[in-house]
Order: C-alpha cells, then structure tokens, then sequence
C-alpha cells in the first residue's frame, strides 16, 4: 500500500548507502553557517559567546575543586582540626561558585538551542512551501516523511549540536587542565592514560559501526509507522465503508514488524558495544591506582593524591574517549544530519530545477492577461516522458465557459494543472490572469482545522466579510443546515473532514468561490458527488454571478452550463465545439 511519503523497498534500500563522513560533515557546517549567519545572528552569536565564557568557566571550577578535594582529603588523613574546618570551607565555596554557573550555563545552552530550532523550522517550511517543494517532494525517492525532518529531526539536530559542542569544548578545557594536573603526579600515568584511550577509541569504533545506518533506518521506519496510523485517522469512513480493517491492520503490522527488527538489529550491536564499554570504564577505575598508590606507600605523595589522581584521570579519560562515551548518541546524531542534509540539498535542487526549467522552459506564460488563452500547447508530464494533449489551443473570455471531458487518463486535470503552473514541462503560449485572480476547485476540497470562518474564508481570511454576508453564500450554496448545526456560530471549531459528507464539502467550496468572487474558475469534477439537482443550482448561481470558468467532468447534464465544449482523446488529439453545435447534435441525430 504504497504512498508518496512511504517509498517502501526502495527507500529502504537507499537509507542503505549513507554519506562518508566527510560529506555528512560538510552538510553540517551548510546548516550551522545558515544560522549564524541570518537575521538572528547578533542574538545567535551573543547566546554562543556566552555559552562558550561559562564553558570555560565551568572547565575553571572543576580544576579548583579538584584542588579544594585534595587539600580537604588530606586534612583528613593529617587528622588537622584547624586545616580540616579551613578546607571545607574552600571545598564549599567552590560548590556555591559552581551552582550559578552550571544553572546559567544549562539556562543559555537551552535558549540558544530553542533559537536555532524556530529558525531552522521557520527557514525549512519557508523553503518547503517556495516553487511548490511540498508538492514535488511526494514523488522524490529521496526524501520520506518531510514532516519528520522538519519536526523531530530539526529539534535533534539543535539540542544534539550544542550538547556535542559544549560536550567537545569541556573535554578540550579538561584535557588541558587536568593533563597538567596529572603530568605533576606521574608522567607514566599521563602515557598509559592515553595508549588506553586511543586502544579504547579504535575499539569502540569496529565495534559500533553498524549502528550509523541503524539509527537512520530507526528514523525512517518509525516515520512510517506513524504515518500508517495517521493515514488510517484521516481516511476511517473509507477503510470502514470497504471493511478494510484487517488489511490496514496487515499494513500496521508489517511497519511494526520493520521496526522491531531494526530496534532488535539495534540492541544486538548496542550490546556488543556495552560489553566493550563496560569493561573499558571499570578497568579505567583501577588503572590510576594501580600507579598512584604505590607512590603512596612508597611515601612519595600525600593520601589525597590518589583521591585527586583518580578525578583527574578519570575526567581526562572521558575527554579523550568521547567517541568511546557518547558512540551510541552519536551514531544517532549523525543519522539525524544526514536525514537533515538530505532534506536541505532536496530543497536546493527543487529550488535550482525551477530556475532551470523557467530559463528552458518552452512554455511561454503572461500571467497578467483578461483573459485564458492557450496556444499550441502540449500538455506533458512533469518529467516529461509523456504528452497528454498536443496543440491545444483555445480563448476563454470573461463570463464564457469551457467544459473539459474525455477518457480517464487523457488529460483533463492535466489541462488545468499547466494553466495552474503546477506543470510546467510543456510547451506552446500561455496567457492566463495572475494567479489570485484565479480559482481552483478540486474533486475533494481541502478543509482545514479552525472555524466555520476560517474554513469558508480559506485561504483568504483578511477578506473583511461580515456575518451577514458570508451566511447569505451559505444559504445560496445549500448549506444552511450546517449553519444551523453549529447554532449559526461561524467561530465554532469542528473536525470538518469527518464532520461534513463529500458533498458537504464540494458545497463548501462554492461558498469559498462566491465570497472570494476571482476572474476565473477551474472545478475539477468539483460536482461529483452532488446529486444533480444541485449540481443545476450551483451552476446556475456560478453562470448568474459572472465568472468565466473551466470544468472537468464526465456527466452529460453538464454540457448544458458551459459555451464551449472540449473533448480530448486518447492519442492527444482534441476537438471543440459549441454549445449551438452541441444543442444542434441531438436534432441530427
């Protein structure tokens, strides 16, 4: 059961073959420049500044607390009453020192995080919505659940990159600070701490490598999970009319089934690491005493040395085994950027195909005519591999009409969708209104969440229409009932799509149209479902208020409402004729 944003095999099989690192990389720094970069930089960069002082500072406290430790455990062992008080009031105040600058520091790494996140968000779904990217994007092969990407993977990927860059710049101030600190105990335990560490890190690698591709394939097969149960809330009447329940039941299973195999595939190797990891951070405990405390015994160091040798070696450890530490984390970290960069570079080529195809285009477009004019146009599909209509050329003037019908599958939406621009690979003249001046009206109306308003006024709420007016078009169209159903509150909010039948619906759109009044309309079977004699009222009302309009649809009662007749065929030819000769036909006959 196949959809746009569920690819199925072929996704899988192309989450597969992820980036080098290198590239993985390089998309990271194109997403971060981006940000420091933009409007909100002066604020960007002042939260980094600060958080990167009280990095530092943080780095700073724990040195003087590893040397408050020291000096208050030796105290101790020196069973020195008066040193003991004055130690442990040094060791306190680098605890009441350390209190405000770790809260700033969480405090200004979580403000910086949530910035970045709104402007990420806010710069996607711009990018998202320009040259129609959302409309293209359902046929990519590359890019599955853009929702996704846009909203969990862009929260990851700000939270993650902070914590991962404040994590790395501790580790640097710790490496430097405590090295030293280690280096004045003994130069051995220094070269033995980092032979470990680089053993540990080489390790942990071979180890976990598989888990990179299994995080990204987590991603993807936990998108489509939930997409299942969201595709199966938004069609229920349907499923339940056909009693589809237990092959939408099937289908769930089959992508919970996908997801446990790559968790358990997941949990294998996360195991395999853990014993490695386990073992390295347990041995890592005993390693520095095994050197410091013969030099206590030997007399050669004081007993809080040891204490303080094993902090340091421990926090200086943990800097130089990042990789060893955080491999898990990061193993999904770096999924989500490629998930992230991917949808990015899917953006920039949508953006560059359509200046290409403005630049080659062989379809010449006026969108500030009076009127729709077509040209020896070919219809063709947007990559090109098939003409649908050959040659078309046509007038539409004000308060004319023009009925589209033929076969399925020879083209009438496609018709509709180059005059729409959503189509643009063809060729030939086209002169249309702009695009506000024109309307659309498909088979199944679109209906949002919000008000009664909200949904009659789409999409242009700022119509400044009063009550009075907008229930006169609801009375017009036939849907004085649903008024009343909300006791004729227009700002009452309802779930619409379940609330309203089809036909409801398709009524709703033509209230949408008589409130907005454009230039020109397209219905695509927008009548479908109404029984035929609203269908007559509705295109009465639009013949009456002086819109010249295009329709598509394959009933005979609706020649009579339109001047024009086109009929395309399945080779690409195509014929019009008028209503006089259409009237004149029967009579032939």
């Amino acid at each position: 059961m196949g959809t746009p944003n569920d690819k199925g095999s072929g996704a899988e099989e192309n989450s597969q073959t992820k980036p080098p690192l290198g590239r993985t990389l390089r998309q990271f720094w194109i997403i971060t420049k981006a940000f420091f970069g933009s409007k909100s930089r002066r604020k960007a960069r002042g939260f980094l500044a600060v958080l990167l002082t009280l990095s530092l500072a943080v780095g700073g406290v724990q040195v003087l607390m590893s040397y408050a430790g020291r000096d208050f455990m030796n105290d101790i062992a020196r069973k020195d009453g008066v040193a003991y008080w004055r130690s442990l009031g040094w060791y306190l105040a680098t605890f009441a020192l350390a209190v405000p600058i770790g809260t700033y520091y969480r405090w200004t790494e979580e403000r910086l995080a949530l910035l970045w996140r709104e402007w990420l968000t806010q710069h996607l779904i711009k990018r998202y919505f320009n040259n129609r990217a959302y409309y293209r994007l359902r046929s990519s092969p590359n890019v599955d659940n853009p929702d996704q990407r846009i909203s969990e993977d862009v929260r990851n990927f700000t939270v993650s990159t902070l914590s991962f860059l404040l994590i790395l710049l501790n580790s640097l101030v710790t490496l430097i600070a405590f090295t030293g600190v280690l280096w004045t105990i003994s130069g051995t335990l220094v070269t033995i701490l980092f032979a470990y560490a680089a053993v540990g890190t080489l390790a942990s690698i071979l180890i976990g490598r598989p888990l990179v591709r299994l995080s990204f394939m987590q991603y993807q097969k936990e998108a489509d999970l939930r997409y299942g149960l969201v595709r199966v809330r938004d069609n229920a009447e349907s499923i339940a009319f056909y009693r589809g329940e237990k092959r939408e039941h099937l289908d769930l299973i089959e992508r919970l089934a996908r997801v446990v195999v790559n968790t358990r595939n997941t949990i294998f190797w996360n195991r395999n690491l853990g014993f490695f990891t386990n073992t390295f951070n347990y041995a890592s405990l005993v390693l520095p005493l095994v050197i410091v405390a013969p030099m206590y015994i030997r007399g050669q160091v004081e007993f809080g040395v040891i204490t303080q040798a094993s902090g340091a070696f421990a926090q200086v450890l943990a800097a130089v085994t990042l990789i060893v530490t955080q491999f898990g984390v990061l193993s999904a970290y770096l999924a989500g950027v490629q998930r992230l960069a991917g949808l990015w570079e899917n953006l920039d080529e949508h953006d560059a195909e359509e200046e290409r195809i403005e630049k080659e285009a062989q379809l010449e477009v006026e969108d500030d005519s009076r009127l729709v004019k077509l040209e020896d146009v070919t219809v063709r599909t947007p990559n090109g591999d098939r003409d649908l209509v050959t040659d078309l050329s046509f007038v539409l003037k004000r308060k004319q009409s023009l009925l589209i019908m033929g076969d399925s599958g020879t083209g009438k939406s496609s018709v509709l969708r180059t005059i729409a621009g959503l189509w643009s690979s063809g060729s030939g003249s086209l002169e249309r209104p702009a695009l506000n001046d024109l309307m659309f009206l498909p088979q199944r109306p679109y209906m949002i969440q919000g008000t009664l308003r909200d949904q009659l006024l789409y999409p242009y709420p700022q119509l400044g229409l009063s009550d009075e007016e907008i229930s006169a078009v609801m009375e017009k169209v036939n849907l004085s009932d649903i008024f009343a159903r909300v006791d004729n509150d227009l700002n009452r909010i309802v779930d619409w799509t379940n609330v309203l039948s089809i036909g409801e619906q398709q009524r709703v759109a033509f209230a949408r149209l008589f409130l907005r009044r454009p230039k020109f309309a397209f219905l695509d079977e927008a009548t479908s479902a109404l029984d035929e004699d609203n269908q007559e009222h509705l295109y009465e009302l639009l013949r009456k208020s002086g819109i010249a309009y295009i329709s598509v649809g394959h009933r005979n009662t609706l020649i009579r409402h339109h001047d024009h007749m086109l009929h395309l065929d399945p080779s690409g030819r195509w014929e019009i004729k008028s209503a006089a000769e259409l009237a004149k036909k029967p009579a032939e006959k």
